[in-house]
């Protein structure tokens, strides 16, 4: 806990730093072009070579490898067929676009049955399919799990996960998906974090390279016209947009992970003036066994007793006056004083928030 307490004083002055910078972000690192998105491929296969690590003869799997021997002219039955070396999975990948026939992508391998794991294993060559049902890619290869799995009798060991792998440069595309960016010598950029401010301020930095080219259509999208001197080279023009900078107006946010104990809060927290008082309630209980001997001939049996001992403790609290809190270090420096977990201050700021005192966005993960 007390790591999480001094990873959450990092990340607030690393937020509080970052907002006092003078440069900015460029507009490629904060918006993309509308058109050039990537599209999503997946593949049903299968992976052979698994040392019986495999399915354990599942009817689909049997029927898979009953369908592929028939593609190569052998006509077996799925009940004659043992897959203890071979596992049915899903192969997905990302199409990235302008992407050309001939070049290669990463595909990731996971196991759709019982296979223990997929170490070692090579996977049969997979079409790989859009959503509409076109094939794009072929993937086939060897898998690379980055992970392990072993152990005999009641004692076994596991890392990460062996039944979900990778295949570097795996899938060959067969097929590209056009994509269209400019459209009547306009092209719109998609900020990956909407907020009108910073549509306002991406525009107004547009204008100011390229005067009355840009307009802010909504909180995601600017709209951007290409100016007659640059209609004949479009992919040197957005070159330009890209690396202009701008400052991105950044929301006030608390974002808490109950699970790992992490709060990152941003630079523009704000805490009115407030009272907290928190209380720590300590909860023990301890287990302990007794023998319980009959006497001589009373023909009684030995027995063990099992006795529970609870024990709760709360310590004193106190009721703490806040004074207003304006910025992130400001917070940081007064919730740490005090001395709280960051269970704590989780549960503070919720508390904060719903007296009307922290004016910012609480988000639950």
């Amino acid at each position: 806990m007390r790591r999480a307490s001094i990873l959450l004083i990092l990340l607030m002055l690393t937020a509080g730093a970052a907002s006092m910078r003078a440069d900015g972000s460029r507009i490629k690192d904060l918006a993309m072009v509308a058109g050039a998105r990537d599209n999503q491929l997946a593949g049903y296969g299968l992976v052979t070579g698994l040392a019986g690590d495999g399915d354990k003869n599942p009817q689909d799997t049997l029927q898979t490898i009953a369908n592929l021997l028939q593609r190569y002219g052998l006509t077996i039955s799925a009940t004659t067929i043992s897959a203890k070396n071979v596992a049915i999975v899903m192969v997905t990948a990302d199409l990235p676009a302008f992407i050309k026939p001939g070049s290669r992508l990463d595909v990731v391998v996971s196991s759709m049955g019982d296979a223990k794991s997929l170490q070692g294993g090579v996977l049969i060559q997979t079409p790989l399919l859009g959503a509409d049902g076109k094939v794009y890619a072929v993937a086939q290869g060897t898998i690379s799990i980055g992970g392990l799995s072993a152990g005999g009798g009641d004692a076994s060991v596991q890392k990460n996960h062996p039944t979900v792998g990778t295949i570097i440069n795996g899938a060959l595309i067969e097929r590209e998906i056009p994509a269209t960016i400019i459209s009547d010598c306009h092209l719109e950029l998609l900020l990956r974090e909407p907020d009108f401010t910073s549509a306002s301020r991406m525009a107004a930095a547009l204008n100011a390279k390229f005067p009355a080219s840009s307009v802010a259509v909504d909180s995601t999208t600017v709209r951007v016209g290409i100016p007659t001197t640059w209609t004949g080279s479009p992919v040197d023009f957005i070159s330009q947009i890209e690396s202009l900078e701008i400052t991105p107006d950044v929301p006030a946010r608390v974002i808490i992970n109950e699970r790992t104990g992490t709060i990152v809060a941003t630079a523009h927290i704000h805490i009115s003036n407030c009272a907290v008082s928190h209380g720590n309630v300590t909860i023990s209980i301890a287990s302990t066994q007794e023998v319980s001997q009959p006497n001589a001939f009373s023909q009684g049996a030995t027995k063990v007793i099992t006795h529970t001992d609870a024990t709760v403790k709360e310590d004193k609290g106190a009721f703490i006056t806040l004074p207003e809190l304006p910025t992130v270090e400001k917070v940081a420096a007064a919730l740490n004083s005090l001395g709280v977990t960051p269970r704590d201050m989780m549960a503070m700021f919720e508390a904060m928030k719903q007296a009307g005192a922290l004016q910012a966005e609480v988000i639950m993960r």
